[in-house]
This record gives structure tokens, sequence and C-alpha cells, in this order.
């Protein structure tokens, strides 16, 4: 189980969106900055569609159980699921996707770098896109039939040759 996870660990951190993550270090700094009227409506939509998912349904339910009425839940339920997913779509599009980005990339270097702290690799040489107080080994696994100094495809180990994601998306991710 322990060298299953310290694989998963690993693999994860390949990853462009968790290298560059454990890279710049992402935090949580802007968050400290005053919110828009335009992202506290959204949030408070996104908190609003959990009240009335399955909260609800779980109404819809008793109230169908104690009025011996099942249509109320098998109607209103997918009815109540589906309003509140489009009030959770609505807060999503009202709060905007650059709160989501930057919790999405604190949570991934804490996460990863979690794993890799609690499921080391045998060897843990220093990596420089980590700091010194976290040299774990997750660069890329070069393959034997390149090992001999020809182009890594930047897909490691991964996926076969060939089967990468076309030349230029690690540039067409990081924008360049």
């Amino acid at each position: 189980m322990t060298a299953m996870m310290n694989r998963v660990a690993r693999a994860l951190a390949r990853r462009p969106f968790v290298r560059s993550a454990i890279a710049e270090s992402a935090d949580l700094s802007a968050f400290r900055e005053r919110p828009t009227i335009r992202v506290i409506g959204g949030v408070f939509a996104i908190a609003f569609s959990y009240v009335i998912g399955w909260p609800l349904i779980s109404v819809l339910g008793a109230a169908s159980i104690y009025y011996k009425a099942p249509l109320v839940v098998v109607i209103g339920g997918p009815l109540a699921y589906g309003c509140s997913h489009l009030v959770f779509l609505l807060g999503m599009y009202l709060a905007g996707g650059r709160y989501t980005l930057i919790f999405l990339r604190w949570a991934t270097r804490v996460g990863v770098l979690a794993l890799l702290e609690k499921f080391p690799p045998a060897t843990a040489p220093a990596d420089p896109v980590l700091r010194p107080d976290q040299a774990f080994d997750v660069a890329p696994v070069v393959p034997d039939d390149q090992a001999d100094g020809a182009q890594d495809s930047g897909h490691g180990a991964c996926l076969p040759p060939g089967m990468g994601r076309g030349a230029g998306a690690q540039d067409r991710y990081h924008g360049k």
C-alpha cells in the first residue's frame, strides 16, 4: 500500500499544474482583499444551492412518506436537484473562476506535499522545484530508450511515446 501511494504521490507531483503550484508556493493571500458585491452574491448563491439541494430533497422524501404520495419525491427530487445545480452554476459564474483557481492551487500544493511527506520515496535527491526542506523526487521518469540524452517528450513514463498532449501543450498551459 505504501509503495502504491508513493507512486500516486510522485505521479501527481509530475503534473505541470502541481509542479507550478509547488514552485510558486501557492497561497491564499488573494482572499485578504475585500470582495466585490458580485463575488459576495456568487458565494451566497453557492451556499444557497446547498440549502436547496439535498436538504430539500430529504424534506420532499419525508413529505412523500407522510402523505403516502411517492410522486412528490419522484418528481420534486430531480426538479429540486436541477434547480440547486442551476443556482450553484449561477454562483460560480458570479463569483468567477479567479478564487476557485487560487483555492485549488493552494489545496493541490498542500495535499501533494502532505502525500509526499507521508509516503516519501526510498531516495530523496534534491529537486529544484521544491524548497530545500521539501526535497522529494518528483522529477519525470525518463524511459530507458531516452536515457542516452534524447529529448524527453514531457510525459515521462505516464504515456507511451507519441501519445502525449501534442507539440507546444506545455507552452500553451503556461501561456507562452
